[in-house]
């Protein structure tokens, strides 16, 4: 029996993180959803309204024989713009789209710290990124996961997403991620 571990991140739009993280081995089921918040099960449209405190967030399930927690870590830093605090890209702006690291033990914590100073002294600029415990993960409604793979012709997955998944493909197979 395999024991599975999990990763809950923020790092701008839950669309591009599912489909990013997973590109990863190891990575057995990407979920989107919702932490960080004052609200009980939120809803998107809630969430939209920036008023809830809620981070559009993936919930990365993930075999640790087959791929570690630092290199999730790693990952995360890459797909995703640490150093913006008011959101990713020109589109995704507001408090939903902060870029969020929420631990579920001591052993996260300390690797998201370390994982976070390792990237800030490649940067020129300082990481907004905060590293918090997880109180709550909310699962997003159904139509939001998978959301690239079901539906890359629509315009934000295609102007957005599919460019970057692009990318990322390309890093991965050059080794250079």
């Amino acid at each position: 029996m395999t024991n599975l571990d999990s990763l809950v991140l923020g790092g701008g739009c839950f669309w591009c993180l599912d489909a990013a993280y997973q590109l990863l081995p190891g990575v057995t089921r990407v979920t989107c959803g919702y932490a960080g918040g004052h609200v009980d099960n939120p809803s998107y449209e809630a969430v939209y309204t920036d008023k809830t405190g809620h981070v559009e967030v993936v919930k990365i399930d993930y075999d640790p024989a087959k791929i570690t927690l630092e290199r999730l870590l790693e990952f995360f830093w890459q797909v995703h713009d640490p150093t913006r605090a008011d959101g990713q890209g020109v589109e995704d702006i507001g408090t939903r789209y902060l870029s969020r690291i929420y631990t579920t033990s001591e052993v996260q914590r300390i690797a998201a710290e370390k994982s976070r100073a390792v990237e800030q002294a490649t940067l020129t600029k300082p990481i907004a990124t905060e590293i918090s415990p997880l109180k709550k993960f909310w699962p997003a409604e159904e139509y939001h996961q998978n959301y690239f793979a079901q539906h890359p012709e629509r315009a934000y997955c295609a102007a957005v997403i599919k460019p970057k998944i692009k990318k990322l493909k390309t890093s991965l197979a050059h080794g250079t991620h």
